[in-house]
């Protein structure tokens, strides 16, 4: 997502159909929608794009004056959003008409001087329409009567949006240039590079597509949005001692001495028996599905409860997938020696499948240890990708061979790295081979490769 495209901030107050709206305007699912108040919490953008024009579009939470600290919580990321948008969509429910919430955001945004558009939603047919006007009353200009929910004239919302986009650049532009540097700059733009191949030669290349994506999975409460905040070095994400308090997954691109990383944070995840409300149903899929875009997933463990059954439930998920896992122990500071040491007998136990995954103690308030993450994920990376010789690979198979052979007159006949991401070995062996030995080829190829750090498959194939 570049930073250079101009952003659209949808802001309102709770339940007016912002997320809605931010779905229609992405032309996908992204954001979380159910119909009870509140489920928007945190900042979440995506890019969209209306007449060849690209644009980013952020989605916030309710705006609320009272209520909890949560909800000054979310009220403070709506607020941000407004501060960092060129252009805002002031979502209002028609049905309704002005409450003192629409009337208290309007009084905020005529003071910021951004342009503002007022979008007055749920107006599905044209018998709707004439219940606009009473949105004239907000001082924000003439109101828009939308039906987000069917796309009913949206476009001619983002018609306005691009006007007021080419108003605040015409605004921000220094004095024209004169004839002269403007054909100097055409000849510039437009020569060829005598040094490298043109641009016919090569097809563009997306820069974000090898940007390797890393979420941070984990039980509810366990510390993933305070570490998400601390690794971004910004308050992105709601935290809040209240379990649940993530919603969707938000995602951040941040530059560290490894080169660019895309953390993703995501909602804390139950069993399913557990799970009750439609709202958490869609988060915990949103979690699952970022486990399975992901490159590396971060899974966060609360030390001073222990490895619980879901950690290990959600360890199995991860491997499943295929990625690797770096282990998280959170608010370790806050153990005792006896504790600790129970902790990581707990780890060893219910963990024993992922190998030699790497395992840090950290604190996600204070810091601790936090350092040592991108390192780590750097390493899991490089195990992920690497690939072996064929001869290299071979050699191995055939010494671990003949230190301990198979049973039953089974054998490897010859074997070879098929794929990476993860590596994957195939193994062709003249009869079946068991899973025991299975397991030991696996170990040796793990121990002479410098594999520990990422998963592996074998598949064996009869010849």
């Amino acid at each position: 997502m570049s930073a250079e495209l101009p952003v659209v901030g949808i802001v309102g107050r709770p339940n007016v159909g912002k997320s809605t709206l931010f779905n229609r305007l992405v032309g996908r699912r992204e954001a979380v929608v159910a119909p009870e108040p509140g489920v928007t919490r945190d900042r979440k953008a995506a890019e969209a794009a209306w007449r060849g024009h690209k644009f980013i579009v952020v989605d916030t939470g309710g705006w609320s004056a009272d209520g909890d600290t949560l909800d000054g919580k979310v009220s403070s990321q709506s607020e941000r959003a407004m501060g960092d948008a060129d252009v805002l969509l002031l979502v209002v429910d028609l049905t309704v008409g002005i409450t003192e919430p629409d009337a208290r955001i309007a009084a905020m945004l005529r003071r910021s001087g951004q342009p503002t558009l007022v979008v007055a939603n749920k107006a599905d047919s044209g018998t709707r329409d004439d219940g606009r006007w009473e949105f004239n009353g907000l001082g924000l200009g003439e109101a828009w009567a939308v039906s987000a929910l069917h796309g009913r004239n949206v476009g001619d919302v983002l018609d306005r949006v691009l006007d007021l986009f080419e108003l605040s650049a015409d605004e921000a532009a220094d004095d024209e240039l004169d004839e002269t540097d403007e054909f100097d700059e055409f000849q510039n733009a437009a020569a060829p590079d005598r040094d490298g191949p043109s641009s016919e030669d090569e097809a563009p290349v997306d820069p974000e597509a090898a940007v390797p994506a890393v979420a941070i999975v984990g039980r509810p409460n366990v510390g993933k949005s305070t570490l998400f905040n601390r690794l971004i070095g910004d308050e992105r994400s709601v935290v809040h001692d209240q379990p649940g308090t993530t919603r969707d997954t938000i995602d951040t691109l941040v530059e560290t001495e490894a080169g660019p990383v895309r953390f993703v944070d995501t909602a804390g995840m139950r069993r399913k028996a557990r799970v009750d409300a439609d709202t958490e149903y869609y988060a915990n899929l949103r979690a699952l599905r970022a486990i399975d875009a992901c490159d590396v997933s971060l899974l966060v463990i609360d030390a001073t409860e222990g490895v619980t059954a879901q950690d290990q439930r959600l360890a199995e998920r991860i491997d499943a997938a295929g990625c690797p896992i770096v282990v998280l122990l959170n608010k370790w500071e806050t153990l005792d020696a006896g504790h600790r040491e129970g902790v990581l007998g707990e780890l060893a136990r219910r963990l024993h499948f992922v190998g030699e995954s790497p395992v840090l103690r950290i604190s996600a308030l204070t810091g601790r240890g936090v350092h040592r993450l991108v390192p780590a994920v750097s390493a899991a990376m490089e195990a992920y990708e690497s690939r072996a010789p064929t001869a290299k690979v071979n050699e191995i198979v055939q010494l671990a061979q003949s230190v301990q052979p198979a049973p039953g007159g089974a054998r490897v006949l010859y074997a070879t790295q098929a794929a990476t991401q993860p590596p994957t070995f195939t193994l062709f062996a003249n009869r079946e081979l068991p899973a025991t030995y299975l397991r030991y080829l696996e170990r040796r190829l793990r121990e002479e490769l410098g594999l520990a750090k990422t998963p592996l498959k074998l598949r064996v194939r009869r010849r």
